[in-house]
């Protein structure tokens, strides 16, 4: 079944959602190398990006305008510097027999085809979509209706908050792959679970689907 407004085709599964940077995607390890080599550095001071890129040698915050063109950069050179998250290649490889899988990225669409050709290079073929827009309504546009299990994955909670909102009954699975910074993330709340790694994130996403006994 096609999915209205996203291009992708469903089936009558299962529909796992996944975010890919810090999720799918080493982000925040190979940015700060990237950072590194035009001396730059990224300090976990706080969870976030703004204000805590700085210049190396002068130790001064660079804007949020210089902030963006350095992400910029990294995401047009993205291939040379990410690499997969933890045991996820196994773990999705494991689902894709019982359950669709898509990658939902928050990026600027113009980067989206340098994304596919990594994930494509790295043994990651699900269907991407790339946008900036709020993940709820993307999420809800693509499950639409279905009596399917639906489980959303994402290291940013306004994302899971936002999942939350429009697909109630949807599996919110908080990841992040760099401990520094995952240590400095908000409390998640009562209704999000926290998973370590993929393995763990694999068996609340199997947990989520005994409810339906033909699924995953």
């Amino acid at each position: 079944m096609w999915q209205p407004g996203t291009g992708i085709r469903l089936s009558d599964r299962p529909l796992i959602v996944s975010d890919v940077d810090e999720v799918v995607l080493e982000f925040l390890t190979p940015f700060m190398a990237f950072l590194e080599a035009r001396d730059h550095a990224l300090l976990p001071r706080s969870f976030r990006l703004s204000g805590n890129i700085v210049d190396r040698v002068s130790g001064e915050a660079v804007s949020d305008a210089a902030a963006e063109a350095l992400l910029d950069a990294f995401y047009a050179a993205q291939d040379r510097w990410q690499t997969p998250a933890m045991q996820v290649v196994e773990t999705l490889k494991g689902f894709s027999g019982e359950a669709d899988i898509v990658f939902l990225t928050a990026m600027p669409p113009r980067h989206a085809a340098a994304r596919r050709r990594l994930l494509d290079a790295l043994d990651l073929p699900y269907p991407l979509l790339a946008s900036e827009e709020p993940k709820g309504p993307l999420v809800k546009r693509l499950h639409q209706a279905r009596d399917l299990p639906l489980a959303f994955v994402d290291d940013i909670l306004r994302n899971l908050h936002s999942v939350r909102e429009h697909a109630p009954g949807c599996l919110l699975i908080n990841l992040m792959a760099n401990a520094e910074f995952r240590a400095l993330a908000p409390a998640p709340g009562v209704d999000i679970r926290v998973a370590a790694d993929w393995p763990e994130a694999a068996e609340l996403i199997r947990v989520h689907c005994r409810a339906r006994p033909d699924a995953c």
